[in-house]
């Protein structure tokens, strides 16, 4: 892309996007971004043209005085120093085939209240309490 003006006026890199899949699905993604692609100059453009390239394309904007181009181009990354590394996913673990759950030994069970015929308890659950003396 070009940037600057007059003396100062050169080319800069950018990398707009990454695209996982296929080369078409990647030129389709990168001609829609150039086709909406508005650069800081020139301020009062006159013309806009976008023209197909090899595995790009290249966008030539008329200003009053001079043209900037910006150019959109398809690569694949070889190799990136700064790359993020990749979380690896654990690996599952395979379940034996003859895995028996673990046995839960029974609570212990405290023997039966006696009670009376119409089920009420013999024995008043407040009586012997040390906290209603």
């Amino acid at each position: 892309m070009t940037v600057g003006t007059g003396d100062r006026k050169h080319v800069e890199a950018y990398v707009l996007t990454h695209v996982e899949g296929s080369r078409d699905e990647a030129l389709a993604e990168l001609e829609g971004r150039a086709r909406r692609f508005t650069p800081e100059h020139p301020r009062n453009p006159k013309r806009r043209r976008l023209f197909r390239a090899g595995d790009g394309f290249v966008l030539v904007i008329d200003g009053s005085w001079q043209s900037y181009s910006a150019r959109f181009t398809v690569a694949e990354l070889l190799d990136d120093t700064a790359a993020p590394v990749p979380k690896r996913e654990p690996e599952p673990q395979p379940e034996p085939a003859d895995a028996v759950p673990p046995r839960i030994p029974p609570m212990p069970t405290a023997p039966p209240e006696p009670r009376y015929p119409d089920g009420v308890p013999v024995k008043p659950a407040w009586l012997g309490r040390s906290d209603l003396s």
